[in-house]
């Protein structure tokens, strides 16, 4: 960022550095994020506090780390001060001087419209306008809280802002964070433009976009392209794919936090596809064009403004080798002309789009069908889940299609022209590992050989409401399953009923299973209170004989004698996951995050080839099971609660988020990721030797602080003793090896907890020093002195 000395101030103070930058994001009414110029990738960003003043904090989605928390609404008169920021500063040029920065790097200051200080004073214009609050302190009498105090003055005499009339209880928005039916939600508006305000950029082409007037909060997959993302790697907390962070800075630079209007085209999971329409252009179509992004057939074609132009702006980055495809090559750049067009004899036809061709020289080729697909099972038909999948006959109109091109083609000769090469691809979490494929047009007779109307009826692109197109089949036209016998039918052992199966000759029932990693044999083996066993299955039997004559052997009364002993400093490397309200953290051992990350592997590749039926899966309180998280992705969890409602509350027991979900988003964890076979890798701790404030602001600070810092870092953790509920520990980080709690401390947004046992007095002395340093600056708890003195209980704090 740009900066330059600015000509002097008042007294013997020193003179401030005025710097430059770009307004990014506005994050409240009285905090903004400034970028510099991108110099060869996306530039360096810092957030600034404007200092002097407070505005009313925006609403925040309940804690997932704790399952009864609420949602926090917006402060009255909150949302309309970001407003007012967001449509003042969003993308124009401020600058800004620095008049204090707290130990953890929070920076506080002014920040003024323009190129020079004499432009507007955003404090003073949020305080005129009556969306701030003048905040005293220890530099109450200076010039500009002067300023401040006269503007306040006028603003109350105005009755303007939160100084009107009323509690300002209509500025407080009712947000909705989730979407109970989000296919119903986007057929009934018909595919209409809605008012948004993009919220967040995830990646290049995925945003959270904030829809008006209602206050849906969504997320927003744009449809037809896919931009490279960010991924977790076990050894650091995100890795771009190649062009990731430019393609998301390309993206933020002209959305984020704007007003736009989004065309909502069809939903994915909990996500829904839409294009985004700007005033200076269509997002989807300058990602393809300047290389950012490329194609996908699974959302093209909902894509309201035609495929074609989409193709086409793809192929303009290709032919230019911008970005992605900075080394591409076109498919058919090196076979010969011969092999580009040709006439052959078919000879079979393997499904809808899949024929094997003979060759003049007697070489049988498969030539896979340009640009359609073949019908495919949607996720929400039915289908018997003992029963093993028929594609031809089991997937509606698969065997209609496949004759339609038998009786077509078969044994005559055809032109083919190749298009292009598809290369071999390996196994995904939702799509099965292909080899090269040849796709080519197929014609015979002038005439092409696509089958007629649409391969499926959910893939027509037409709004719900209107008659189908020629050709393409209704719902209720589907044909029914055609009942083939196969040559035999050999049960599969998982389908035998319990009561039906029994051990190898010679074997117990119990013989050869081992309980989990720190579980007795028993425990585990009865089913939570309230809960009977599933259906099909008899209660343990317990045989009185075999302990007839037992007697149990007396325990000797042992006393525990503590004995003084050091403090042991171990540390080990973990990774933050999450962070909950109430400053306790979930992490992973790195020592393990390879075996995670290859059974999440595994287990996605399992689903994958065995997708779940949707709706099949009756959760029940303590079960562990399989979630679909936002990101579309499978995760280990455990059911924390069922609702009466359908919501069923679940914990990832590798992440330590919760989350409440529609059971339509689980499934059965499949046996061989079970805990059994890798324990769950979410450990909860809290920080060692300090006092969490109870005052919900104070405390959503020192959490704000850690959020910033640590989640999704890698940092040393040592167990200092034991506490109720999870193990008390210090936290370093993994680069400077400084103590997180210390700088809690420090900054002043925690109070240290004095401990009596010799082995802490070392280290809480550090403490204590840290907290008084932390009373003389005044700083955040201490602002007001030491509130512990006299009236501690009154404003809710403990010493």
């Amino acid at each position: 960022m740009a900066s330059a000395a600015s000509s002097g101030q008042a007294g013997s103070a020193p003179p401030l550095t005025v710097q430059r930058g770009i307004v990014k994001m506005v994050l409240s009414g009285c905090a903004i994020i400034v970028r510099g110029q991108p110099r060869g990738g996306p530039p360096p960003e810092r957030q600034i506090n404007l200092s002097n003043i407070r505005a009313g904090n925006l609403a925040r989605r309940g804690a997932p780390g704790q399952p009864d928390a609420k949602d926090t609404p917006d402060e009255p008169w909150g949302f309309p001060a970001r407003e007012f920021l967001r449509k003042k500063l969003i993308g124009k040029e401020v600058c800004f001087t620095v008049e204090y920065k707290t130990p953890q790097g929070r920076e506080y200051g002014m920040v003024y419209l323009g190129k020079d200080t004499s432009g507007e004073n955003i404090a003073e214009s949020l305080v005129a306008e009556g969306l701030a609050s003048r905040r005293e302190g220890i530099r109450a009498n200076n010039p500009e809280q002067s300023r401040l105090a006269e503007l306040e003055e006028q603003a109350k005499s105005a009755k303007k802002g939160m100084w009107s009339e009323g509690t300002g209880s209509h500025t407080v928005r009712d947000l909705k964070y989730t979407i109970e039916n989000p296919r119903h939600f986007v057929d009934s508006l018909h595919q209409k433009p809605v008012n948004a305000i993009i919220e967040h950029v995830r990646d290049g082409s995925v945003v959270r976009a904030l829809l008006l007037p209602d206050y849906y909060l969504v997320t927003v997959m744009l449809s037809g392209i896919k931009c490279p993302t960010f991924k977790r790697e076990a050894d650091a907390p995100e890795v771009p794919e190649p062009f990731a962070a430019e393609a998301k800075f390309f993206t933020e630079s002209r959305l984020l936090q704007r007003d736009v209007q989004i065309v909502l085209e069809s939903c994915h999971n909990q996500n829904i596809l839409g294009t985004i329409l700007h005033p200076n252009g269509n997002i989807t179509e300058l990602l393809l064009k300047e290389g950012f992004a490329r194609c996908v057939d699974w959302s093209i074609a909902v894509y309201t403004r035609g495929a074609d132009k989409l193709r086409a702006a793809e192929r303009f980055a290709k032919e230019r080798k911008l970005r992605i495809w900075r080394d591409y090559v076109a498919p058919t750049a090196n076979l010969d002309q011969k092999d580009k067009q040709f006439v052959a004899k078919v000879m079979q036809v393997l499904n809808a789009d899949a024929i094997v061709v003979k060759l003049n020289s007697g070489d049988h080729k498969t030539i896979h069908l340009s640009s359609i697909r073949p019908p495919r099972l949607e996720g929400d038909s039915a289908q018997d889940k003992n029963r093993k999948l028929r594609p031809l006959y089991d997937i509606p109109y698969m065997f209609e299609a496949r004759e339609f091109l038998r009786k077509k083609l078969i044994g005559k000769k055809v032109n083919v022209s190749v298009d292009y090469i598809r290369p071999a691809s390996s196994a995904t979490e939702t799509v099965p590992a292909f080899s090269e494929r040849t796709c080519a047009t197929v014609s015979i007779g002038g005439m092409w050989t696509h089958p007629k109307g649409c391969p499926h009826p959910k893939r027509c692109p037409h709004p719900k409401g209107r008659p189908h197109p020629k050709g393409c089949p209704t719902p209720r036209d589907v044909p029914t399953q055609r009942d083939v016998p196969t040559p035999r039918d050999v049960p599969n052992p998982r389908d035998v009923p319990p009561q039906e199966m029994s051990p190898p000759q010679g074997m117990s029932p119990t013989q050869g299973m081992s309980p989990p990693q720190g579980m007795s044999p028993t425990q585990g083996t009865s089913p939570p209170q309230g809960m009977s066993p599933p259906q099909g299955m008899s209660p343990p039997h317990v045989c009185p004989q075999v302990w007839s004559h037992y007697e149990e052997t007396p325990v000797e009364e042992v006393v525990p004698v503590l004995e003084e002993k050091e403090r042991t400093a171990n540390y080990k490397p973990v990774f933050v996951t999450e962070i909950t309200d109430d400053l306790h953290f979930y992490v992973q051992d790195v020592e393990t995050g390879a075996q995670l990350e290859k059974l999440m592997e595994n287990m996605r590749a399992e689903v994958g080839a065995h997708p779940p039926v949707e709706g099949s899966y009756s959760p029940r309180r303590g079960d562990f099971c399989i979630a679909k998280f936002v990101d579309g992705e499978w995760y280990r969890a455990r059911v924390e609660k069922v609702e009466s409602g359908g919501k069923v509350h679940i914990f990832y027991i590798d992440y330590g988020n919760k989350e409440t979900l529609p059971p339509s988003r689980l499934a059965p964890l499949p046996p061989a990721f079970s805990p059994r076979v890798l324990p769950p890798q979410a450990t909860e701790y809290t920080f060692a030797f300090i006092q969490v404030p109870q005052d919900e602001e104070a405390r959503a600070d020192a959490v704000d602080s850690v959020v910033r810092d640590i989640q999704n870092t890698q940092c040393l953790l040592n167990v200092e003793h034991l506490g109720p509920g999870c193990p008390h520990v210090t936290l370093q980080f993994a680069d400077s090896k400084s103590d997180v709690g210390l700088g809690l401390v420090k900054e002043g947004l925690v109070m240290v907890e004095p401990r009596k046992e010799r082995q802490f007095q070392k280290v809480i002395t550090e403490y204590l020093n840290a907290q008084e340093a932390a009373k003389s600056a005044r700083l955040n708890l201490w602002r007001y002195g030491d509130f512990r003195a006299d009236d501690a209980d009154e404003f809710g704090y403990s010493r």
